[in-house]
């Protein structure tokens, strides 16, 4: 993607707690680590230069472990916390210089906030409580009370307008704070541990809807979160920070396949690899195996158990075996009720992988044959991981 593509630009943000932080910067600047500012100065680096890019309709996770430094982030996009160094830009438009005023507004229209807190109001109703933010921002009720019934039913609580909090699951809490956020049409959606607070069956539903609503809408979610589960599974990527650093940002393809450090190797000890990686991170093409068809008829080679025979635009025909005959029965076009693509779940591919008898030939949505699965190779991916 190009620099177009991306909507949040973080470019050297530094954050440092105490009253004297520019004393604090000296001593990084003279390269200090945070535990050494600490130990002599008593302030604490909360986030240590960060620099990175969020792409328009993308969610992007920032994960790791308590103190790492990930809520601070996110507040400092909004600037609830200002930055000791550096700067923010939104839609290239730099919004650390902001004034109080300026800085409101961006607020209201273009940034919305989920925490882990459902911070509703008790007193008031689902559709008073949804359209608060509207209100305060000094929207018409006509207007609001309808941008709020058409957030409430974007969340899945249309008919719930005049239920109190009280009256609600702790699910339909966090729904409505959902839509409160989201009645704002806000830019960049921003979520602080989110779900955090819902039981697992609840949570993996709010997941699934918050997916749901980026697919709709592409809209671009900035999400918070300790739970490499929850990562891997809403994340296109993700960001893993340790100490204030921002270690490594990539998709899960990429962080599990070429982990930086130990503490994001740590992250996915025990974790099923194969739920996420996919077909074509494993499949291997091997040209041996390639059988062509040409004005003789398909030739497999002698001595291979299997030829992939192919068209000229390489697209997958069938499989021969080693008599000429495909699979030992004549010519056949595989998979034609369960394809195997590059973007299919290595986890979905495995029992496809244990019955055949020849590697599992790996497409591209054009058909073409991008690579094969042996049994082998499987096992040495998983065990690798």
């Amino acid at each position: 993607m190009s620099q177009t593509d991306d909507i949040l630009s973080v470019r050297n943000i530094f954050k440092v707690f105490g009253p004297r932080p520019n004393e604090a910067m000296e001593m990084l600047r003279k390269g200090a680590d945070k535990n050494e500012i600490f130990r002599k100065s008593g302030h604490v680096v909360g986030v240590f230069d960060a620099s990175f890019s969020v792409k328009r309709g993308e969610i992007f996770v920032i994960m790791g472990l308590s103190g790492s430094g990930k809520s601070t982030m996110v507040r400092l996009f909004n600037r609830l916390i200002e930055p000791t160094s550096g700067s923010i830009h939104l839609n290239g438009r730099e919004i650390t210089g902001l004034s109080d005023k300026a800085l409101l507004d961006v607020r209201r229209k273009e940034m919305g906030m989920v925490f882990q807190s459902f911070a509703l109001m008790p007193h008031m109703s689902v559709l008073e409580n949804t359209a608060f933010g509207l209100e305060i921002a000094g929207v018409g009720e006509q207007e609001r009370h309808s941008r709020a019934r058409e957030a409430l039913r974007q969340v899945g609580l249309e008919g719930h307008e005049h239920s109190y909090p009280h009256q609600l699951s702790g699910g339909m809490q966090q729904r409505v704070g959902l839509a409160r956020a989201l009645a704002n049409d806000p830019t960049i959606l921003l979520m602080d541990e989110a779900f955090s607070a819902l039981d697992p069956l609840i949570r993996n539903e709010m997941q699934g809807e918050l997916m749901r609503l980026q697919a709709e809408q592409q809209r671009t979610i900035i999400f918070i979160s300790h739970d490499i589960e929850e990562a891997i599974r809403i994340g296109h990527r993700i960001a893993i920070m340790e100490g204030g650093r921002v270690v490594q940002i990539g998709t899960p393809q990429e962080l599990l396949n070429q982990p930086a450090n130990d503490y994001v190797r740590t992250f996915f000890k025990g974790f099923d690899s194969s739920r996420v990686l996919k077909a074509g991170d494993v499949a291997e093409l091997d040209q041996a195996l390639l059988c062509r068809l040409n004005g003789k008829g398909p030739q497999p080679r002698a001595g291979v158990p299997y030829s992939y025979l192919v068209n000229e635009r390489n697209q997958l025909m069938g499989v021969m075996g080693a008599e000429g005959g495909a699979a030992g029965e004549g010519h056949y076009t595989l998979h034609e009720q369960r394809p195997v693509y590059t973007d299919t779940p290595l986890h979905d591919v495995l029992d496809i992988v244990a019955e055949l008898p020849y590697p599992v030939p790996v497409l591209d949505r054009s058909g073409a044959l991008h690579g094969t699965i042996s049994k082998n190779q499987l096992l040495q991916t998983l065990s690798r991981h």
